[in-house]
């Protein structure tokens, strides 16, 4: 069977070198990258270091608004499905290429299978909500990380095609965890020592594109007793520098600014970091499977499941009690549940494909 599969951002190139090792074994697959994240440590530095293969095609479609970036990921995906012919077409999680690669999918009337669905904020300001609900009502394969994800679908009347199979980044943790730790010297080089810093990431547009709340979350930041080693993102850093507050993190009590990292070094920050503070998805969730706290400076999230268990607080617009949450990060709870399976997602995904090849090639 033929598979394409459209990839675009950082947490896709993490979960596609988990499930394109099980899909190689058994399956063609042409592997698109839309050109979503185009900077080097965003985008050519996971390849590499994930040992993916080198994406068959890059659309090289850069930045713009969500329709130009969307529409432009239609149009040149669209010419290579027509050339390509696959038998299926595969997309991860929540991004402007998740949805184009869906919709261009569909409206060729190849089945699309979605791994990572059924996730929901119940937020529908937010971008990537619009992309997960759509996706999922056009898709045929349904591949679900969590008992949560499977009952959203369930409670939008999707019941065919639903396969709970874990998470599939937690494949890819368990993959790359040692080698991280044999092949990484970012503690040497940053000077850090484990549980001595808080490690932090922002570059969601509800907080970088609201000039107030940017700087809020800024201060805040610059107002922890404890050390933080801050990942400035490619959209934070030109915001700050658009809204003339590049100056701002520069030197500013515990703070180091660093350019973003590759993924081997970031699963060691992470994994020894005393808390995570961010506004990823992806990171709250590694930060869960590496038992870190986890301050999220949103006001909801996709895994709610890590703030009823106690590793996972939501700011809300309360940004002045980031430096206390931050503190309060020395004590961790008692109870860790298993939500996300047993880091063979895989695996499963693979074989699940494999049963339904019959069914595309009818």
């Amino acid at each position: 069977m033929k598979i394409l599969t459209v990839v675009g951002a950082r947490p896709q190139f993490i979960k596609a070198a988990a499930v394109s090792r099980e899909l190689r074994g058994s399956h063609t697959e042409i592997l698109v990258h839309t050109g979503q994240h185009y900077d080097f440590l965003m985008s050519e530095v996971f390849f590499r270091e994930l040992e993916v293969p080198t994406p068959d095609y890059d659309l090289e479609v850069g930045s713009g608004s969500h329709a130009i970036q969307s529409g432009r990921m239609m149009i040149r995906l669209e010419q290579v499905v027509i050339k390509e012919r696959p038998d299926r077409m595969l997309v991860y999680g929540d991004t402007n290429s998740t949805l184009a690669g869906a919709l261009v999918g569909s409206k060729l009337q190849i089945p699309v299978t979605h791994v990572e669905a059924g996730l929901r904020s119940f937020n529908k300001s937010m971008p990537e909500e619009i992309n997960r609900i759509l996706t999922d009502h056009v898709c045929d394969l349904l591949f679900t990380p969590t008992d949560a994800a499977s009952r959203n679908l369930a409670g939008e009347g999707i019941n065919q095609g639903v396969y709970q199979v874990g998470d599939v980044m937690y494949d890819a943790l368990l993959q790359h965890i040692m080698i991280a730790e044999k092949k990484s010297s970012i503690l040497d080089r940053l000077k850090l020592r484990p549980r001595d810093y808080v490690l932090a990431t922002i570059h969601r547009a509800a907080n970088t594109d609201d000039r107030v709340r940017l700087e809020a979350i800024m201060q805040a930041i610059a107002c922890s007793e404890v050390s933080v080693i801050l990942l400035l993102h490619p959209r934070t850093r030109d915001r700050l520098k658009e809204f003339g507050l590049e100056k701002t993190m520069q030197g500013v009590g515990n703070v180091r600014v660093i350019e973003p990292v590759g993924y081997l070094d970031m699963l060691v920050l992470e994994k020894n970091a005393r808390a995570i503070l961010t506004d990823s998805g992806g990171v709250q969730k590694e930060a869960y499977l590496f038992n870190v706290p986890c301050i999220t400076v949103r006001k909801e999230t996709e895994w709610m499941e890590t703030v009823e268990a106690g590793w996972n607080t939501l700011v809300g617009e309360s940004l002045s009690l980031i430096p206390e949450l931050i503190q309060n990060t020395q004590s961790e709870p008692q109870s860790h549940p298993d939500f996300y399976g047993d880091g063979t997602a895989a695996k499963r995904i693979a074989q699940t494909l494999e049963l339904h090849r019959d069914r595309v090639s009818e």
